[in-house]
């Protein structure tokens, strides 16, 4: 075990888990500044690699009156590896956000499997004895990362026929005549 900030951190291996545990935050605000190295933070099942270290800074708080509601906001930097979608290349994507989050406790969640939510509840997170910081800034990172992951806007993509990358070089390869279906349609004068 390792203490950090009051905080009990618990050892996995030569990594240790920042805890933000409710029962520290019933005392005091925990602030943090955390650099997590390559392959600290589990993006496993993704084909994502984590390209430099993550560096985060931030505060968690509980907030009064709030019925057990945690705060946790602050900013990472970070540069993600991942296989380009268009040729199959390496992709990197610098990532550089603030985040403002905030968590009930799971004993407030409705238990029912269908219950209509409104668009500010839905950005509302649920913990049970606290949270790991290392899986909000995973869900974070994930979050900022762009649907369509391309090496660069003017990928070129590979060849559908040879399989060759187009940016590296061209291929005499013809694409193959498709049968329009639609030229009828495009003939019709409305």
């Amino acid at each position: 075990m390792r203490c950090y900030n009051g905080v009990v951190l618990p050892w996995v291996g030569q990594v240790f888990l920042m805890f933000l545990s409710v029962k520290e935050l019933e005392i005091r605000k925990i602030r943090f500044d955390e650099t997590f190295a390559p392959r600290q933070i589990d993006f496993t099942g993704e084909d994502l690699v984590q390209g430099t270290p993550l560096h985060a800074t931030g505060t968690a708080e509980l907030l009064p009156e709030s019925g057990g509601q945690l705060r946790v906001s602050g900013s990472y930097a970070v540069e993600m590896e991942a296989q380009c979608d268009r040729c199959l290349g390496r992709a990197r994507f610098p990532l550089e956000a603030v985040f403002d989050l905030y968590y009930q406790p799971a004993s407030d969640s409705p238990s029912e499997d269908e219950v209509k939510i409104d668009e500010g509840e839905a950005e509302i997170g649920f913990y049970e004895d606290g949270l790991e910081l290392e899986d909000v800034l995973r869900e974070q990172v994930m979050l900022a990362l762009p649907m369509q992951r391309v090496c660069s806007e003017s990928c070129k993509g590979i060849c559908p026929t040879c399989g060759k990358s187009r940016n590296e070089a061209a291929c005499d390869c013809q694409p193959e005549a498709v049968a329009d279906r639609w030229s009828s349609l495009r003939d019709l004068k409305l």
